[in-house]
């Protein structure tokens, strides 16, 4: 039997299934192990989430106050199979609850967390300590938006950690054209003392950036955005491309400068886009990674050692789950990354900064509870089970 067949002696619940209540036998967990040696056929980062404080105000437009013990904690879990830390993104609820004043604590704390376990750490580095207001238009509004970037890239690079250049709704605010993204980022390229990544988020992620790379066409997008790697590839570590296309990955990854790579942020076909074909493959940079870290460890440890056959099965076996995560409305994605680390016990409540917490319905963290015990991915069957029961119950199902 696979870990997703195999079911765990006595732990069953009734859980709410096609509109029904049913009773549903869990699983046991995956047969997931911790590298014995770094992983090196892939790089692999988790864009992990934030954990606010138990009695923390996390209405929306409150400052965050996040349980630095808790989030650090999970950052550890992280490392510890193996996979480098993507923090301070928008998996850690960038422009959606977490703001700059935590923001910079959050890359502050996990650098040294890093540094003292040797964890690879990337840090986004973004403008969203503007504001509307604060802007203006034309050539001053770039400059300002060039200065806040300027600005948190500071922060990352003090901190010792590799800058994620992130996408900024302050600039597709003020763009006009193609050329002012270039404007913006060849500056910062240039500036740059060793290579950054940059992030290509896509508006199904946040709305906001649609027309990004100054085209809403995403042939005219691309070209914009291959030009300003071409020029600047000495300053580019790789790029993260979060368009859950996996066609047009595949086509941007072929056709990029040699020593410049894809990590891939499609966290519905990052089975395949990992894996590749004879002509290469993505790296990871992924949120859903956050989530089903122990398989996504262990799937890369079977292409260290040349398996390539159980490493798909096992990415394979997660896509299910990666794919109800990051489905629409996807910015949502962060409350089922939240709702499986409070299921797995590694935060005290199902609570998110910003109140986001209640993004997702009860039917569909329903969904992702089985199709996460499906993957293996319940540690301790009994604690979640239990914790699904007081969800149910305080949502009023089955009374």
């Amino acid at each position: 039997m696979t870990a997703a067949t195999e079911t765990a002696a006595g732990v069953s619940l009734t859980l709410p299934i096609d509109g029904e209540l049913r009773d549903y036998q869990l699983g046991r967990p995956g047969p997931w192990r911790r590298p014995e040696a770094p992983i090196t056929s892939r790089i692999a980062y988790a864009a992990a989430h934030v954990i606010p404080k138990v009695l923390a105000d996390n209405t929306p437009d409150s400052a965050a106050e996040l349980d630095w013990d808790a989030t650090l904690a999970y950052r550890h879990q992280l490392w510890s199979y193996g996979l480098g830390v993507a923090d301070a993104m928008d998996t850690a609820q960038r422009g959606m609850g977490l703001d700059w004043a935590a923001t910079q604590e959050l890359i502050r704390r996990s650098a040294r967390e890093a540094d003292a376990v040797g964890g690879r750490l990337a840090c986004g580095a973004g403008t969203d300590h503007l504001t509307v207001a604060d802007l203006a238009g034309g050539a001053r509004g770039l400059a300002q938006i060039t200065d806040a970037y300027r600005a948190q890239i500071d922060v990352v690079r003090s901190a010792g950690a590799q800058v994620v250049l992130m996408a900024s709704r302050a600039l597709a605010e003020v763009a006009g054209s193609p050329a002012d993204y270039l404007r913006v980022y060849g500056a910062l390229l240039a500036e740059a003392d060793r290579p950054m990544i940059l992030h290509w988020l896509g508006e199904m992620f946040d709305p906001a950036l649609r027309g990004y790379w100054g085209d809403t066409d995403l042939d005219g997008a691309t070209t914009t955005f291959r030009g300003l790697i071409e020029e600047h590839a000495g300053k580019i570590d790789g790029v993260k491309v979060s368009l859950l296309d996996a066609e047009h990955e595949v086509a941007l990854r072929r056709a990029l400068p040699d020593g410049v790579r894809l990590y891939t942020g499609d966290d519905f076909n990052y089975p395949a886009l990992i894996i590749g074909d004879d002509a290469g493959h993505s790296d990871a940079l992924l949120g859903i990674f956050a989530a089903i870290y122990p398989a996504a460890s262990t799937a890369l440890q079977e292409l260290d050692t040349g398996n390539d056959r159980r490493a798909r099965e096992i990415l394979e076996s997660t896509e299910a789950l990666g794919r109800h995560i990051f489905a629409a409305p996807t910015r949502h994605y962060k409350t089922g990354i939240a709702f499986l680390s409070w299921l797995n016990g590694h935060q005290p409540g199902f609570a998110m900064v910003g109140g986001q917490a209640s993004g997702r319905s009860v039917g569909h963290l329903s969904e992702l509870f089985v199709l996460a015990d499906r993957a293996g991915l319940l540690a301790d069957p009994d604690l979640a089970a239990a914790r699904m029961r007081s969800f149910l119950s305080v949502n009023g199902v089955g009374r």
